[in-house]
């Protein structure tokens, strides 16, 4: 069966998120093959204010999953790392979205690829152009670094930070151009 391509976004303000995160890829290493990471990215909450910033990052991961089965996997791997929802946008432990699986789009009850929040995001803007710069959203056609500039509010608040998760070997981290962005 072939692979396909799909981009996971990572985001934690609560505990550890450089070890949360960790911990999620390594999870999610046991239903798909983590290729490459982005730089970290700190960002000002989005939606509900009062509440601690947030790191996010976004992983490139090749699996023979379906959508909806890479989805009920994410979400049993966020059950696993402690995540409760205390409300919409709120605080949390670790939270895993499915941004974009291949050049699929899906629009089903609890599904919808490529993830809506996307385009006004800089804090997944960011990171999924570190891992792809010349990727072009499936709907829209427009680039991420065209999403990026029209954007009118920005959340990322300080330059972003490397790492590589120890199992991701670095033979495996992505080195495409653009990391700069």
């Amino acid at each position: 069966m072939l692979k396909s391509e799909v981009f996971v976004g990572l985001g934690a303000n609560l505990g550890n998120p450089r070890k949360t995160f960790e911990k999620a890829l390594d999870l999610v290493s046991a239903f798909g093959d983590v290729i490459a990471v982005s730089r970290l990215y700190r960002s000002s909450p989005f939606g509900f204010q009062d509440q601690p910033d947030f790191v996010n990052a976004v992983a490139k991961i090749l699996t023979e999953l379906s959508p909806p089965d890479f989805l009920l996997e994410l979400r049993g791997a966020e059950n696993a790392l402690g995540k409760k929802v205390i409300r919409a946008n709120g605080p949390r432990v670790i939270d895993l979205d499915l941004l974009l699986y291949g050049n699929q789009v899906v629009d089903a009850e609890g599904l919808t690829i490529p993830h809506p929040g996307i385009p006004g995001r800089d804090f997944v803007l960011k990171p999924l152009i570190d891992l792809a710069p010349d990727l072009c959203h499936p709907v829209t056609g427009k680039s991420f670094r065209e999403m990026l500039a029209e954007l009118n509010e920005p959340f990322v608040s300080s330059p972003p930070e490397d790492w590589l998760p120890e199992f991701v070997s670095p033979l495996r981290k992505d080195t495409s151009p653009g990391k700069d962005s």
